[in-house]
């Protein structure tokens, strides 16, 4: 017997090549990190210099993606932490702490002593016990340059009541690593998967970790059953009842050659539960396979957990891999998943309708309007649905990324009226984009920030939206994006040329007017007086695909480069306004 019980021990065949290449990652990227913890520590002596708390009413945090946004537990506020941005020549991380009061719609900035270092692509996660306590582990640093990285494998406590910042030393937690997921499950944090990168190697995890709210300490899950195969970026959704949590999708990559590298796009579904009584509890994996509309393959989406056992999948990009270009889809859609029925459904925007239309219609519509506080029925989402046809490898594990998604009308509704409806719903939505922060507060869902891309440039944004799950008739606009905080450096300019340039655009040369204007990119139709974002559209619409083409290229399918035409409009809209 224990002869037996000293084999089973032993790391299986996948456990041990993981290990191997988790040693080899680390051993590769301990230089890099060695140089980049310098850096750091001189982050941590400015912070440590802070001796008090200072809160400071701002505007809206800069422009980041691959933040945290948190609900707080007990108030109606949302708290943004860390984060980074890329201008097109260096990236910036973030430290910094903001607290957001949702009935005033105001920013709050806390400078709080001895904050952990800046970060992006961690987790966090509000918990009430002590007052209200935000949880933070892991995530990456990287150099200036993009080409380094250090990753994270702390955690830290911010004490919500007192606004203190404590660093958790407790032995055996997870290895470095960002991307991963982490929730909360009755009284423990549960961490999944992540990566860890170094300028020449990467290895993807699926290891899962408790950290135990009451005694402070970490312990690895040994769960029986197939686990999701390696994976970062994921969703994970806590059960109503705590009794554990359910994966969706995510990304790898593997190394095909030297230099070849080849990314998945995972859209499969598991439960990890915990069965048993106190003391003998166990965990184990096990396959989900839901119905409905299922969400098209795509990595980069935001999540949230909604009211009455749902969470939340909203916008994300689908990216084509070819031989030498990579070129992407963004999503600005929604999806829910019951937790309870195991389906999904997309999650459509009635839009406000005007009462004419209501009279018009009768008693249907205002049966339709009675139901408005579920997003669908038994038999599926009502209104417009989008059918998806996709693509499932051998295994049934991994899906391709390609997607057919026909229009769907509604059945028995007047044309007219339903261009009408599309008009009213398009005045208010979030731009197709990735990497967004999501949280949800009181049945809404709240969006910040993010980034999509036109040609070579990415837009990093800063705007926040709020939907409410209950209703579900369109979005509200609670902080417009700036496009002042818009900047791009190209890559191949100089620090010396970008002075030049902005010296003879301050300087006003003679003569040079109209092609400084199109070197900084206000050379747009301008905006009329009172006009609306969806006049602006409308009526700038072949401008805006041109443009959209030409950062393109000819080969770019049309309903792409709509689709990037109506997001450039919008970036620029207030801008153009401005100008008017």
């Amino acid at each position: 017997m224990g002869k037996k019980a000293k084999n089973e021990k032993k790391p299986k065949g996948a456990e041990k090549t993981a290990a191997k290449m988790e040693k080899k990652v680390s051993k590769r990227s301990k230089r890099e990190e060695e140089d980049l913890e310098a850096l750091i520590a001189e982050f941590q002596s400015l912070d440590a210099k802070k001796t008090h708390v200072v809160e400071t009413a701002c505007p809206p945090p800069a422009p980041r993606l691959n933040a945290s946004l948190s609900a707080h537990p007990d108030k109606d506020e949302l708290i943004l932490f860390g984060g980074e941005i890329f201008n097109g020549k260096k990236t910036y991380l973030y430290n910094d702490l903001f607290f957001y009061n949702i009935k005033k719609n105001s920013w709050v900035k806390s400078e709080i002593p001895n904050p952990p270092p800046p970060r992006c692509s961690h987790q966090a996660v509000t918990v009430s016990q002590g007052g209200g306590q935000l949880w933070v582990f892991g995530g990456e640093f990287a150099s200036p340059n993009g080409e380094q990285f250090y990753h994270y494998k702390d955690l830290w406590v911010l004490h919500l009541a007192t606004h203190t910042w404590e660093n958790i030393k407790a032995p055996g937690g997870p290895s470095g690593r960002s991307g991963h997921r982490m929730a909360l499950s009755k009284r423990q944090l549960l961490v999944f998967g992540g990566f860890h990168e170094s300028t020449r190697d990467f290895i993807y995890y699926n290891d899962i970790y408790s950290f135990s709210l009451d005694t402070f300490s970490w312990s690895r899950l040994s769960a029986l059953g197939t686990a999701p195969s390696p994976r970062s970026a994921c969703q994970m959704t806590s059960m109503p009842d705590g009794s554990g949590v359910i994966i969706y999708g995510g990304y790898s990559k593997v190394r095909l050659k030297k230099d070849i590298e080849k990314g998945t796009i995972h859209s499969d579904m598991f439960l990890l539960k915990q069965e048993g009584k106190d003391g003998q509890e166990k965990w184990a994996w096990s396959r989900l396979n839901p119905s409905g509309n299922k969400p098209p393959p795509r990595s980069g989406f935001s999540m949230a957990v909604g009211p009455a056992g749902r969470s939340v999948l909203f916008g994300g990009v689908c990216d084509d891999e070819e031989e030498e270009t990579l070129e992407g889809d963004f999503y600005n859609d929604i999806y829910l998943y019951d937790m309870v029925k195991n389906r999904w459904y997309p999650g459509h925007c009635r839009g406000n309708k005007p009462d004419k239309k209501k009279r018009r219609r009768g008693k249907k519509d205002e049966a339709d309007g009675e139901a408005a506080d579920k997003v669908t029925e038994e038999e599926g989402p009502q209104g417009p649905t989008e059918v998806i046809k996709e693509i499932v490898t051998e295994d049934g594990t991994v899906m391709t990324i390609k997607e057919v998604i026909p229009g769907a009308q509604e059945v028995g509704e007047d044309e007219d009226e339903e261009e009408e409806d599309v008009s009213a719903s398009a005045l208010v939505e979030p731009c197709p984009r990735s990497s967004a922060m999501a949280a949800m507060r009181q049945g809404k869902l709240y969006l910040y920030g993010g980034m999509f891309e036109v040609g070579n440039r990415q837009f990093t944004l800063n705007d926040l939206y709020c939907l409410d799950l209950h209703k579900m008739d369109q979005w509200e606009v609670l902080i417009e994006m700036d496009p002042k905080t818009q900047e791009w450096l190209e890559e191949s300019e100089s620090e010396d040329d970008d002075d030049d340039e902005e010296e003879e655009m301050e300087g006003g040369a003679e003569g040079g007017e109209e092609e400084s204007d199109e070197e900084d990119g206000n050379n747009h139709p301008a905006v009329k007086d009172e006009e609306t974002l969806s006049e602006y559209q409308a009526r700038t619409e072949q401008y805006w695909i041109g443009l959209a083409r030409t950062n393109m290229g000819p080969d770019t399918k049309d309903k792409k480069v709509a689709k990037v035409a109506l997001a450039m409009a919008k970036v620029f809209y207030e801008d153009g306004l401005e100008d008017a």
